[in-house]
């Protein structure tokens, strides 16, 4: 089972982050799962339709967006990621004009299984650098 989740793991960073496949959000979200650190508010979301409206806000700024599973482990029901992301800020998705900026992020996710579907996530990635490398870029145009 632990390398059923791996691969579930990895397959959610290739569909859902590059190849834009919303449809598997839905498949392997289960509609009561909790996860948290996602939101740019730090609020927990519940279900695959909370995630999906943060999801969108994201590419819907950075639509080129690409993810890299850099590490990817699991032991019983759980499974590590280590993961980056390269993309640009060409969208309003954020609420914040577009600054152009190519910025470069990384992220830890762990996943909690159960029956096959995600039923709990926790993520750490560096949201405040992402609006700092978001305000360097707009700075820099400003001044331009």
């Amino acid at each position: 089972m632990v390398e059923e989740n791996v691969a579930a793991t990895r397959r959610w960073f290739e569909e859902v982050w590059n190849q834009r496949r919303v449809e598997t959000i839905h498949e392997l979200v289960a509609p009561d799962c909790v996860i948290q650190g996602v939101s740019e508010t730090g609020e927990t979301l519940r279900g695959p339709d909370a995630f999906l409206q943060v999801y969108n806000r994201l590419v819907s700024a950075f639509p080129d967006i690409r993810m890299t599973v850099e590490d990817c482990f699991g032991a019983g029901d759980r499974v590590a990621a280590r993961w980056s992301g390269k993309m640009r800020h060409t969208g309003h998705g954020l609420g914040i004009d577009p600054s152009g900026a190519t910025l470069e992020l990384s992220g830890l996710t762990m996943v909690r299984f159960a029956n096959g579907q995600v039923v709990e996530t926790w993520d750490q990635w560096d949201k405040l650098g992402m609006f700092k490398q978001i305000e360097a870029a707009s700075n820099k145009s400003a001044r331009a």
